[in-house]
């Protein structure tokens, strides 16, 4: 399997999931099991049903999440010397050149990527054509509206 890559704080979060999930969830969904059998016939019970498939979720993602773990290519971005270029675990200051907004992104794993806290999938179009710039550079983004570009102001290892 690929090596999964993480930023430090996105590992922590889906180790915090992983920890949950067995701590918390797997138990009350147990729980919901038991107390649902004891209602008698399986056959009709909707709660008995919903707790095996609740269940199934449960025990799906925390074996999502240890592959993940166990394939994690774990990267700290104040360890990076990318000597100003962009790489995974950047935080990138952009100007858009068409409306002048500015910008800030970090690239992270799949995972940690959430647009409105400004951080984006490493594998997204506009991670993928910055990956490698250095600040004055242009990069020219093919988003759903046509062809962007964007000016990389700032490049932080942080």
């Amino acid at each position: 399997m690929n090596k999964v890559p993480l930023t430090v704080r996105g590992a922590e979060l889906l180790k915090d999931e992983l920890q949950n999930l067995k701590s918390v969830e797997r138990p009350d969904v147990i729980a919901a099991i038991a107390e649902a059998r004891s209602h008698g016939d399986l056959s009709e019970n909707a709660e008995y049903d919903a707790a095996k498939e609740r269940q199934a979720f449960v025990e799906g993602r925390i074996a999502e999440l240890e592959a993940k773990l166990s394939n994690a290519q774990v990267i700290d971005p104040t360890t990076l010397d990318a000597e100003g270029r962009v790489v995974f675990g950047a935080t990138v200051e952009l100007m858009d050149l068409e409306s002048e907004d500015e910008v800030v992104y970090q690239i992270v794993g799949d995972d940690e990527a959430d647009i409105k806290v400004g951080k984006v999938s490493v594998n997204s179009p506009i991670a993928r054509a910055l990956i490698g710039k250095e600040a004055g550079d242009v990069a020219e983004v093919m988003a759903p509206g046509g062809i962007r570009e964007y000016e990389v102001l700032d490049v932080k290892y942080i």
